[in-house]
């Protein structure tokens, strides 16, 4: 090898699951000596088959279960500015093929080669959230590289989940060209939107439900809609431009209910569109009190199931949470629940709102059984990785 970078060799053994094509090697695969422990987090390193010959390229993080994050099997191909551009260049093909418009998640972690990084667009402003100590490190060649492509107007630097925790990385958020002038616009089959990429949730915009926005809006047509955890308005509003009677959006961020009144202003439909700042669960209880009912109800919640100890209690609160829904919509009408929590199934998902309708009292059928939007893709070896679940039911 030609490269001068650490070495980190696999426990014999250890490469089984890399050399069937996993991108994550965990730190028991790896021989974690003392030279290993000492490298700094997001190192980027060689790593060694048992039998000396090389595997490839890989962030490296002493500190976290997933030690090390493949690159590239190419051992000796330099990680800088010139292989971030190819690799984006290769996102960009795929989302202008997919979404066409500059709206979209241009790159989609390590489904796009990105360990650990996701990058969102909006036209002229680009947000790149890094998740890992690896992206962590190579955020300037990034942004020379993002720039070189795309020239945007704005690059924002922007993370603080959870998952930076696990890597022992510390919230980050900064503008690392250009400025922010309040709330970006954005399109999404045909309708406009407000994300605040300062101030708002993640990247400011979830593109993933892009696709089940349009879907659910398809049955909402005279309809009186309630959209629960509302965020900016992304699915009452589609909803309302797809000509529902009525749409509340709920949820408990004013700044967000205001982008979404904004949103509706600007599609046109700020007459059949109204917000309520609320937590959703309680909103429930008191709309069953005084038994208000709706033709289509939409619920995308955060994730109830953050982490694995999370399990049983985040089942149950998509129990609850299809139930109190279920309860709300009238007979023949229609009922859109989505979970959002790696740590959950589809399968368990779909368990847990079939009982919370039969808690109900109700019974239906579902009709679609959906996931992210395309510029969301999943890596074949990282099947958990397809995180977002979505039902959409009729109800009886």
């Amino acid at each position: 090898m030609s490269n001068d970078r650490p070495r980190l060799k696999l426990q014999p053994g250890g490469d089984k699951r890399a050399m069937l094509g996993h991108p994550w090697i965990f730190s028991n695969e790896l021989v974690m000596d003392a030279a290993a422990k000492a490298l700094p987090p997001g190192e980027i390193v060689t790593v060694i088959r048992p039998d000396g010959r090389p595997l490839g390229a890989a962030f490296f993080n002493p500190h976290s279960l997933i030690a090390a994050r493949l690159l590239t099997r190419d051992a000796d191909r330099a990680i800088d500015e010139a292989f971030l551009h190819k690799r984006l260049q290769r996102a960009l093909k795929l989302r202008d093929r997919l979404i066409g418009a500059p709206f979209y998640r241009l790159v989609h972690a390590e489904a796009d080669g990105f360990p650990g990084c996701t990058i969102d667009r909006f036209g002229d402003v680009v947000v790149v959230e890094p998740n890992s100590a690896g992206a962590d490190r190579l955020i300037e060649p990034l942004v020379a590289a993002l720039d070189r492509l795309l020239k945007p107007r704005t690059i924002v630097i922007s993370g603080d989940g959870p998952a930076r925790t696990l890597e022992g990385l510390a919230p980050i958020h900064h503008i690392a060209k250009g400025t922010l002038d309040g709330a970006v616009e954005l399109q999404e089959h045909g309708a406009h939107f407000l994300a605040d990429l300062a101030e708002g949730q993640k990247t400011g915009w979830f593109y993933d439900q892009r696709d089940n926005r349009l879907l659910a809006a398809r049955f909402a047509k005279d309809a009186d809609v309630l959209d629960l955890y509302s965020y900016s308005g992304g699915f009452g509003v589609q909803s309302a431009r797809h000509g529902a009677k009525s749409v509340l959006s709920v949820d408990r961020s004013q700044p967000a209910l205001e982008l979404a009144r904004r949103a509706a202003a600007l599609n046109g439909t700020a007459d059949r569109y109204a917000t309520e700042s609320a937590e959703a669960f309680e909103f429930l209880e008191q709309a069953g009190g005084e038994h208000r009912t709706f033709d289509l109800v939409m619920a995308d919640p955060p994730a109830f199931v953050k982490s694995k100890k999370d399990f049983h209690q985040g089942g149950r609160a998509y129990r609850k949470l299809a139930r109190l829904c279920a309860a709300r919509v009238r007979t023949g009408g229609f009922l859109f629940l989505a979970s959002c929590s790696h740590h959950m199934p589809a399968e368990e998902f779909r368990t847990q709102v079939a009982r919370g309708l039969h808690e109900a009292g109700r019974s239906g059928r579902i009709l679609h059984a959906t996931g992210a939007a395309p510029d969301h893709p999943v890596h074949p070896m990282l099947p958990e990785s397809a995180y977002l679940k979505a039902l959409l039911l009729q109800v009886d």
